[in-house]
């Protein structure tokens, strides 16, 4: 029943223009991966161009640095996409920034017009552990005014869901390549890695 309510919600998420219709520049398809029994979901910012590509999220060298960290907490890549969900704030690619310094934030509209999606996918997937990736994921969970080093290597429980963020891990990014930064990181790898065993996943 499920995973039948899930192909439905995919068939929406592929057919989306809400966006576009309000005149926001954005590259379809929705971008998202897993199947409905995963008990892990990760939700990321947006996908980017080799994401497109490639048609699943975290391609290229965010996804190499993300499964990286997910590795240490013992999570084998190919393993974690089979098994467990990977979605983002908003669902398609939307752009270069105009600064040409990598792709652009969604716009607050631009995520709330997609927000009803996300809220579809985490209530029929119901995961355990919910993995929020970089700042705008994070901002669902956490107040948008804390520092991201007072939330990095925490851990949170909203609607039986425990929350656990870690970084942004793109190569653009610079705050995963402080010593004193890495330390939280660590500390969200051990929580993930804790939560794993106890799961038993």
């Amino acid at each position: 029943m499920t995973s039948r309510k899930l192909g439905q919600l995919h068939a929406k998420l592929n057919t989306c223009r809400l966006c576009r219709a309000a005149g926001h520049f954005i590259v379809p398809p929705a971008i998202y991966s897993g199947k409905a029994l995963a008990r892990v979901m990760i939700i990321g910012q947006a996908p980017g161009v080799t994401e497109v590509e490639a048609g699943r999220p975290f391609n290229a060298g965010s996804g190499t640095r993300l499964f990286k960290w997910l590795g240490e907490a013992g999570f084998e890549e190919d393993a974690f996409r089979s098994e467990q969900y990977m979605t983002s704030v908003t669902k398609c690619f939307p752009g270069k920034s105009k600064s040409g310094g990598g792709d652009r934030v969604p716009s607050r509209e631009e995520q709330i017009l997609c927000r009803s999606y996300l809220n579809r996918e985490i209530e029929l997937i119901n995961p355990e552990l919910i993995i929020p990736v970089g700042r705008l994921a994070i901002n669902l969970f956490f107040s948008a005014s804390m520092p991201l080093r007072e939330i990095i290597g925490t851990e949170i429980r909203v609607d039986n869901q425990t929350i656990v963020p870690l970084p942004h891990p793109s190569g653009a990014s610079r705050w995963h390549q402080i010593a004193e930064n890495r330390e939280k990181i660590v500390q969200a790898i051990e929580r993930i890695g804790k939560i794993k065993s106890v799961l038993g996943i």
